[in-house]
């Protein structure tokens, strides 16, 4: 998922979003553990997509408190 398309999902959508990438990341630690993974690099790539969701939604919290000040 690029940034790009993070950015254009609103804040709700993006909680939802990273419920369920969370969940995901879970699911593939278990089978990663039971050596049922077979692709190890989904492990990264989801840990990238988690910081992504976090990183945006920090933005437009930073951006958020300017404003009201």
């Amino acid at each position: 998922m690029t940034t790009k398309e993070i950015r254009s999902k609103s804040d709700s959508d993006l909680q939802k979003l990273l419920a369920e990438k969370r969940n995901e990341l879970r699911e593939a630690r278990f089978n990663h553990a039971a050596r049922q993974l077979k692709n190890v690099k989904l492990l990264r790539v989801v840990k990238s997509d988690i910081a992504r969701i976090h990183t945006v939604l920090r933005e437009r919290d930073i951006v958020s408190n300017l404003s009201e000040k």
